[in-house]
């Protein structure tokens, strides 16, 4: 008799198990929007959650450790006036998360370290150029301060936050609504998949599609789609029988598919997490109450499927952990927040390992926080790899860096003004001292405020320790 040979994987046996019941954050209402995003962006510092709200828009976020039920008074993001439609933290600055809103807006906002006393009304800067609502935010991988942002008017523009500009906008190349953006691995080439049926492979500084695949999937159904590491395409959609598909491609031969499967007839778009590190590649579908996940290798049959993680609540959302917000010394290969309509659930994915030591093989070195281009650098045509860093000691975030926005002045290209009618705000008779005075005391002012917040902060805390302590 031939025994069937079962392939060699250090992650076939990796396992989901939810948290404890004390490590889950309670009482968040989540948004209940209807669009395909995730609701929930993570980083190592923190966690944000798009959530419902009364007249505009708004977010919340909470500190990583700050588990339990939420107190209904915590401050909220909320600057948007429409509702926010999508989150993404800057893979740069752990304290920085751009948002996107029906209001037409992007909003880029500074996090403090301590949980501030009031809503965060006033973003570090606001970038304005879509027409129509905004779905779809994306930090570039490796180059400072750049953010993409995708429409409802079909453009896809990118900005350099850290001036408030436009860099790029590219038009005239999605004929319908976009569905999903994603970068390569050193954010030189974009994939697109859009309601036209089509993956289109951008060049954003040349303005021009490289690539295109019509109907990669048969169904009119939202498609997905993501690069691997190796530069092959990802993605899910759904066959002509409405079942759930996966299709791994070469852009080499873009016409034929490496790889295409059929999963099942839920409804739900499936909406991939991929782990560069482990070439795993996890399928969440929306109000689906599992993870699957499968590992992309060189071999026939190139995807791999290792396990599903099951549950008997639908998800409303997820959020992905990065790789340096993981607990080594635990064997966690992936986290992720599962959104509940009332709640927020870590699941955590486990490599089980005998060993207590650091094991090299599961943890390659992977991106740290540190850019490896500036903005410009970028847009003049250089590439360069993620700048990384080893997991061996565990990762500790930095303390909170301050974005700087130094917006160009716009009067520099402004004709001078013709002669002077009435008063004016800029009248002589206000000296130049006197104004720098008037300005230094709203800096301090501003200072004096902060520094009350934080203590006020602080106390609850202490506050919260104390009572939690006497239960």
């Amino acid at each position: 008799m031939s025994r069937r040979v079962v392939r060699q994987s250090k992650f076939r046996h990796v396992f989901g198990q939810p948290v404890k019941a004390d490590q889950m954050y309670e009482d968040i209402r989540v948004s209940k929007v209807t669009c395909d995003s995730s609701f929930c962006a993570v980083n190592p510092k923190f966690v944000a959650i798009i959530v419902e709200s009364g007249g505009g828009g708004a977010f919340i976020v909470l500190p990583l450790a700050k588990t339990g039920r939420v107190d209904k008074n915590h401050p909220l993001v909320t600057g948007h006036t429409a509702p926010v439609l999508d989150i993404d933290w800057c893979p740069h600055n752990d304290n920085v998360i751009a948002s996107a809103s029906e209001d037409t807006t992007v909003m880029v906002w500074q996090i403090p370290d301590y949980v501030p006393v009031r809503n965060i009304t006033e973003p570090v800067v606001t970038l304005e150029g879509h027409s129509k609502r905004v779905g779809i935010i994306s930090w570039h991988p490796t180059a400072r301060n750049v953010l993409l942002s995708a429409g409802c008017d079909n453009l896809v523009i990118l900005w350099n936050v850290g001036t408030g500009e436009m860099l790029l906008v590219l038009e005239d190349m999605h004929t319908d609504l976009i569905y999903n953006v994603g970068w390569n691995r050193n954010g030189s080439l974009l994939v697109t998949t859009c309601k036209d049926k089509k993956v289109r492979i951008i060049d954003p500084r040349k303005q021009q599609v490289v690539a295109e695949k019509a109907k990669p999937h048969d169904s009119a159904r939202p498609i997905r789609a993501i690069f691997m590491a190796d530069g092959k395409i990802f993605t899910t959609g759904f066959s002509k029988m409405s079942e759930r598909q996966l299709g791994l491609w070469d852009l080499e031969n873009f016409e034929e598919p490496i790889a295409l499967q059929e999963m099942d007839t839920s409804n739900g778009v499936l909406l991939p997490f991929y782990d560069p590190d482990s070439s795993i590649v996890y399928l969440c579908g929306k109000g689906d109450s599992s993870i699957r996940y499968f590992e992309i290798t060189d071999e026939a049959p190139y995807v791999h499927y290792l396990n599903t993680y099951s549950s008997k609540e639908p998800q409303r959302g997820m959020g992905f952990m990065p790789k340096r917000g993981l607990d080594v010394s635990k064997c966690e290969i992936a986290r992720f927040f599962k959104l509940h309509e009332r709640k927020c659930e870590p699941i955590v994915m486990t490599v089980p390992r005998k060993s207590d030591l650091f094991q090299e093989d599961l943890y390659p070195d992977t991106p740290g926080p540190e850019p490896a281009l500036e903005a410009d650098e970028w847009l003049s045509g250089k590439d360069a790899e993620p700048v990384l860093i080893s997991l061996r000691d565990g990762y500790v975030p930095v303390k909170n860096r301050e974005l700087k926005v130094v917006k160009k002045n716009i009067l520099d290209n402004k004709p001078p003004p013709g002669p002077r009618r009435g008063h004016s705000i800029c009248d002589p008779d206000i000296s130049q001292p006197a104004l720098e005075e008037v300005l230094e005391e709203i800096r301090a002012l501003k200072e004096t405020v902060q520094a009350q917040e934080k203590r006020i902060s602080d106390l609850e805390n202490k506050l919260c320790h104390f009572t939690n302590g006497t239960d």
